[in-house]
């Protein structure tokens, strides 16, 4: 029996982890609103549940706060690289429309809310057990220097599994050394772009004591990648005094 046509597969979950490099090649070249819609809807429900599971510690306003700004800044993020990538891929030798690479970029960012989404409950499980965000206590720091790692280590690993299960479809593109050379330039957008508008956007997870805010005043101050580091300092000292 033969296969369906590209065009006869409605746009699924499915094929989507499974990386059906044809199947996918007929939803980017049949683009529709509709595959849109879907997709944020995803993106919304994915990441909005894994924001809304990290951001419990510290308070229901946190979680509430986290489970909006998180879906926003993954579908912001997706909209940057879809432009900075239909510029790339044909430089890089992949004859890409910007629609398409628009509708590639954000297959990968609904694969990533779909991962995060299924971390959600575990990292509820997680921050039920932990210490509660206690002010001025040593463990609350590590707590919440604790989850910021969590959540930025697990965000990476959603980003890069989801970009490296599209790899086939590059590959089907515009063959193997393209393909490649496109993933990486793709990571390295998603790392600078998506980490600067992260920072922005903060707090997904308040520090104990502290005002909650759905944006800090001054976002524009210091770095994603001091604090990241600063972090794992106060990490390393709290267990090794």
């Amino acid at each position: 029996m033969t296969s369906a046509p590209a065009e006869s597969h409605p746009l699924t979950l499915g094929p989507l982890l499974r990386g059906e490099a044809e199947v996918i090649a007929g939803w980017i070249t049949r683009w529709t609103a509709g595959h849109t819609l879907r997709l944020v809807a995803l993106i919304a429900a994915g990441a909005g549940a894994f924001g809304a599971a990290m951001g419990s510690w510290r308070a229901p306003e946190q979680a509430a706060f986290a489970a909006v700004k998180l879906p926003l800044i993954l579908l912001a993020t997706a909209a940057g690289n879809a432009l900075l990538n239909g510029l790339l891929a044909p430089l890089l030798g992949m004859d890409l429309r910007l629609r398409e690479a628009f509708a590639a970029v954000l297959m990968s960012f609904a694969l990533a809310a779909a991962i995060l989404g299924a971390f959600s409950p575990l990292m509820a499980f997680l921050v039920w057990n932990l210490p509660p965000p206690v002010a001025d206590s040593t463990t609350a720091v590590a707590v919440h220097n604790g989850l910021l790692l969590t959540l930025v280590g697990l965000i990476a690993f959603a980003g890069v599994t989801a970009n490296v299960l599209l790899l086939q479809l590059l590959k089907h593109l515009g063959g193997a050394c393209v393909a490649w050379r496109l993933l990486l330039a793709w990571l390295a957008v998603n790392l600078l772009l998506g980490s600067q508008l992260s920072w922005i956007a903060r707090p997904f997870i308040n520090k104990a004591g502290e005002p909650l805010h759905f944006f800090v005043p001054h976002a524009l101050d210091g770095s994603f990648f001091v604090e990241v580091a600063r972090a794992v300092s106060e990490l390393w000292k709290h267990f090794n005094p």
